[in-house]
């Protein structure tokens, strides 16, 4: 039984075939096909399965309709040329840990996840597709089972095999994946607290999320804790650690500025409570200042409960010295700020000397 595989110009309406793990059985047609096949959105799926170019068991499926554990699903997707376009690419993958299930990722700020519009080439995507070949165009997004945005650094893992996927994809929907964030935001931020307000998109600019009551709004909570604050330019800024309870799109940032402490350089949110909060920044930081810190999640293989951390990048240490905090990298990575179990585990440390850029390899 083969997996869904990454579209290609070869596999233009390829079926993609895979048998519904225990984790799906019983579950709506239309939801679990969100789950194995991510790499298409939701309306197009319902299309397809009003076109019945989905069968299920061989026999053509209503969207309603439950899937038994091990039915074989087979989609004939009617791809749209943008989506064969998703091409083997020498991008260049910062890795900090591999082994067969799961390989996780330090992203650069500037380099985008996932083939879009306006970015269909150059992405962690086609850097995936180049470095494990077959093995990964046999996985939806290439093994993606998060993202982050464009301009936000750090860690993100990335699966190696489908049943790693669908594991790691559990664990984020049960929201026992650990991710820890660094930022840096305008204004005196409370020393911790919870950011509790729904996220959904913005219904005067649909290209931005916001804060939204009713339907639309899904669940989304960030919990904070401040570990400094310093004045510049006669305005305080605080150095704040976020955990995600949540993963909602843009969470962290859509969340800051809701309360009034927009991330500083963003370039989007950069506005709270009618304050213009996009000031020039020192040594021309142009991005919002977010890195993913720490993660930790349990390995889909060995059950094993497993964390790493990323130093801060330059440009961020850059502008933690420019503003004035007096404190190194791991000053701020205050471990006692949560209880450390959250994380839990083997601990892996990254050091950009001891873990150098894949170039040599490529």
């Amino acid at each position: 039984m083969q997996p869904p595989v990454v579209p290609s110009a070869a596999a233009d309406e390829a079926p993609r075939i895979v048998e519904v793990p225990l984790s799906l059985a019983g579950e709506r047609l239309d939801k679990a096909l969100a789950q194995l096949f991510p790499e298409f959105s939701r309306s197009r799926l319902q299309s397809w399965i009003e076109a019945q170019r989905v069968l299920v068991d061989g026999a053509p499926a209503k969207i309603r309709q439950p899937v038994p554990l091990g039915a074989k699903i087979e989609l004939v997707p009617d791809l749209l040329p943008e989506q064969l376009a998703f091409t083997p690419e020498p991008v260049p993958l910062d890795v900090i840990y591999e082994d067969d299930a799961l390989v996780v990722i330090n992203k650069p700020a500037g380099l985008v996840v996932h083939p879009a519009a306006g970015n269909w080439s150059g992405t962690i995507l086609n850097g995936l597709l180049h470095r494990y070949g077959d093995a990964a165009a046999g996985l939806p997004r290439a093994g993606i089972v998060h993202r982050l945005d464009k301009e936000t650094s750090g860690l993100m893992v990335v699966a190696r095999t489908l049943a790693a996927q669908t594991d790691l994809v559990r664990q984020l929907q049960a929201r026992t994946v650990k991710r820890r964030y660094f930022a840096l935001v305008w204004g005196a931020m409370p020393e911790d607290g919870t950011i509790d307000a729904p996220i959904g998109r913005d219904p005067r600019e649909r290209t931005r999320m916001a804060v939204v009551t009713g339907a639309s709004g899904k669940p989304a909570r960030t919990h904070f804790r401040t570990v400094d604050t310093c004045m510049w330019q006669r305005q305080p800024v605080s150095a704040i650690q976020c955990d995600l309870e949540t993963g909602r799109t843009h969470q962290i940032r859509v969340h800051c500025s809701h309360v009034g402490h927009p991330l500083l350089g963003d370039p989007v949110y950069g506005r709270a409570r009618g304050k213009r909060s996009v000031a020039p920044l020192p040594d021309g930081f142009a991005r919002q200042a977010l890195h993913a810190w720490r993660l930790g999640l349990v390995h889909p293989v060995t059950g094993r409960t497993m964390q790493w951390r990323c130093p801060l990048p330059d440009d961020m240490n850059a502008l933690v010295a420019a503003l004035g905090f007096g404190q190194g990298d791991e000053d701020f990575d205050d471990e006692g700020a949560y209880d450390d179990g959250d994380f839990g585990g083997d601990y892996e440390d990254h050091d950009d000397a001891s873990y150098p850029d894949d170039d040599d390899e490529e």
